[in-house]
């Protein structure tokens, strides 16, 4: 039994006494410190059937706490490991993060480098991590001195992870919002310009003038048409969101006459090799106090209602949630 969020169809989420199955072989059960408030926790929460697989289900797609029981097998982690689990179906088809305790696929479990505490891993989150592999896979493809890189839905979490990765790395980026209140905030996480996203989310032609070397989206829909379209030669661009629509209705002109290429990020099933990369980047890439300045911690309770909001887009950067 461990106290937690629970969404059901038959009630409004609650924090409730959740009861909590014996780690099975392959997994391992983590007391909880953090988790944090994604989108997909948001959907959740109001009982989206593309995310909510399991009925009733505890929400966070994130886990960062410490082991403290194995299943049989053979496990990548030990018992006392502060860790870290993003994705792997919490929060969807499993239990999630808003318990005090959650059984977690180990093979999926990164242990925590030393120079992050629980609270900054938290933060990191899924967000983060998205934003940290959206960067490893953009500069397979684009250097700094290549030019701009534009980073859409710079308020979200994913980016404003992304503006400071890519600013410690040596790009110049350019943030585009929604929300021009946040200007100076995105500024300070490196952003050198600040667009309003009203530029980019009407449909506009299929080859445009060209602005990007490369670009992070987490919006979809018409804004990564047009940011496509506006990619310059050999340019990349990554897609790891759908906040404006999952649909995409673009031609393959920027494609085939401009060598632009469009790399799909899922961090989700990202394999464990990939997730120690990434981890390991973040710690020497990302500077904890610019993340701080954009992070927020609650309880759980507060975590209810935050999830709407966020699902709305009205929250700037990481919502931290507290479980302990």
């Amino acid at each position: 039994m461990t106290r937690a969020v629970l969404v059901s169809s038959a009630a409004p989420p609650t924090v409730t006494d959740v009861d909590l199955p014996e780690p099975t072989e392959g997994e391992a059960l983590v007391d909880v410190s953090y988790s944090s408030v994604n989108y997909k926790d948001g959907l959740a929460l109001a009982g989206d059937p593309g995310v909510a697989r399991l009925d009733p289900l505890v929400p966070g797609i994130d886990v960062v706490g410490t082991v403290s029981a194995l299943g049989p097998g053979v496990h990548e982690v030990a018992i006392g490991d502060r860790v870290v689990v993003t994705g792997a179906g919490l929060g969807e088809r499993r239990h999630g993060g808003w318990a005090r305790r959650a059984v977690v696929p180990s093979g999926s479990a990164v242990v925590l480098p030393d120079t992050i505490d629980d609270a900054f891993a938290a933060a990191i989150g899924t967000a983060g991590f998205t934003a940290m592999l959206s960067v490893l896979a953009l500069e397979r493809f684009v250097a700094p001195e290549d030019g701009p890189v534009l980073v859409t839905g710079a308020s979200g979490g994913v980016g404003t992870v992304a503006i400071a990765l890519l600013t410690a790395r040596g790009y110049r980026v350019t943030a585009s919002t929604g929300r021009p209140a946040n200007a100076e905030s995105l500024r300070r996480l490196g952003a050198v310009d600040v667009v309003d996203r009203a530029t980019l989310s009407e449909p506009g032609r299929p080859m445009q003038r060209t602005v990007w070397a490369g670009a992070v989206d987490s919006v979809g829909g018409t804004t990564l048409a047009n940011v496509l379209a506006s990619t310059q030669y050999g340019g990349a661009v990554t897609a790891c969101g759908l906040a404006q629509d999952a649909a995409l209705s673009t031609t393959v002109l920027p494609f085939i006459l401009r060598g632009v290429s469009l790399l799909g990020i899922d961090s989700v099933q990202a394999p464990l090799a990939l997730r120690r990369r990434a981890w390991e980047r973040l710690a020497t890439d990302l500077d904890s106090g610019l993340l701080a300045g954009v992070t927020r911690t609650v309880s759980p309770d507060e975590a209810i209602t935050i999830g709407a909001e966020v699902v709305a887009g009205r929250v700037h950067g990481r919502t931290v949630v507290a479980m302990q």
